[in-house]
């Protein structure tokens, strides 16, 4: 095996917990690996620091599969990541529909596997672990199906643009044989068909599973306004909580389409409207009728996926935080959030701070959440790598 040797002082990161070796740390690698191939990590007086892949490609240039130098990284030690993986999800949450592998979080960097319901929904992102995926997905379906948890299929989603940074191109389909990628899941008692092949990331964002009961005592009778409702789920759990009338809002056709077929398999269809449009033009339009909810939620999209991208992000939360709060009656609630890694927990919080001095109203903390713990937050000598979602519910006052 070959042998990459750190910088002297470098390898902060590693030391504290952490996977990944830039290529800025390193000082030299003994031998010729492949990218992909397996290294032995060796700090700079030659003191072992375990095994890693190695990619000349990117800028993480070795992410690391083992602290133990010698532990071999053969199948039955991808059998027992797995078996891990799944022993955590049965402890921490509802398995019908969960994110069954994190990738770092999880000890197999790069990987993200999904489970919805019988068919699992495969991202890989880092080309070492990827010549493993197939291994590793084998292994899920095997464990799986001991639990009385048979896999009917695996779908591919690997097409996020971060793959060329690894020197692969965008991959996505059947792994094996084909299926009805339109598969029915129930999270919180909701029920909802997912489009594994045609939704965004892998077909459904399992990340809000808990704040999305954390909404249902504000959405009792209520009059809610849910924005970038995707493919319902934040409206759909009004509805189940009793809200009187939800209007729920999103850009793309293909989600509202599937969002209110979710609305009829739950009977929420005469509760529930669904717009098509552009939430930055819909929520000026309504403060100009004069609406008013009892309940507001912004669910948006990551508004940066970069640091370089961060300052025109805060405008954009700036900007839904403050139309939103314009739209929360006096005593009402609104749920807010950022599911960017970038948008560091503080700069959420000043931002919607200052987004409610602007429209003059005082904020009252009912709850704060983070991702559901299958999307686990591995934490690395105090920083918290695989933390990304701040989710925030204020009570609205302008009269207090």
């Amino acid at each position: 095996m070959a042998e990459v040797t750190l910088k002297k002082g470098e390898g902060r990161t590693l030391k504290a917990g952490g996977a990944w070796i830039y290529d800025n740390e390193i000082a030299s690698v003994a031998g010729e690996p492949a990218d992909g191939d397996l290294v032995a990590v060796k700090d700079f007086d030659g003191y072992p620091m375990g095994t890693g892949f190695i990619n000349s490609h990117s800028r993480i240039r070795v992410r690391m599969m083992s602290r133990d130098p010698n532990r071999p990284i053969d199948h039955a030690f991808l059998a027992e990541r797995v078996r891990d993986a799944i022993a955590y999800r049965r402890h921490t949450t509802d398995m019908n529909c969960c994110r069954l592998i994190f990738g770092e979080a999880d000890f197999l960097p790069g990987l993200v596997v999904d489970k919805f319901s019988d068919v699992l929904v495969v991202e890989s992102l880092a080309l070492g672990i990827d010549r493993l995926k197939m291994e590793i997905l084998a292994e899920c379906r095997r464990q799986l199906a001991e639990l009385g948890m048979p896999v009917r299929g695996v779908y591919e989603r690997s097409d996020a643009k971060v793959r060329r940074k690894e020197g692969m191109e965008p991959s996505d389909g059947f792994l094996g044989e084909a299926f009805d990628p339109m598969v029915e899941i129930v999270e919180n008692g909701v029920k909802y068909r997912v489009n594994v092949a045609e939704g965004q990331k892998t077909g459904y964002f399992l990340d809000q599973k808990n704040n999305r009961l954390a909404i249902r005592p504000m959405a009792r009778g209520a009059r809610v306004l849910d924005c970038f409702t995707h493919t319902g789920s934040f409206a759909l759990n009004a509805a189940a909580a009793g809200a009187a009338e939800v209007l729920a809002a999103d850009a793309s056709d293909l989600a509202i389409e599937q969002a209110r077929e979710n609305a009829a398999l739950n009977g929420f269809q005469d509760r529930v409207e669904f717009r098509c449009c552009d939430i930055f033009d819909l929520l000026p339009a309504l403060e100009q009728k004069g609406q008013k909810y009892d309940l507001v939620i912004l669910d948006p999209p990551a508004f940066t996926k970069s640091r370089s991208s961060v300052r025109n992000a805060v405008k954009g939360y700036r900007e839904i935080n403050l139309r939103g709060m314009k739209l929360v009656r006096d005593g009402g609630f609104l749920a807010t959030c950022s599911c960017s890694h970038f948008m560091e927990p503080e700069l959420f919080a000043r931002t919607i701070g200052q987004a409610a001095r602007d429209v003059h109203v005082r904020l009252r903390q009912v709850y704060f959440g983070t991702q559901a713990p299958d999307h686990p937050i591995l934490w690395t000598e105090g920083e918290m790598e695989s933390y990304y979602l701040k989710f925030y519910i204020f009570q609205i006052f302008r009269e207090k």
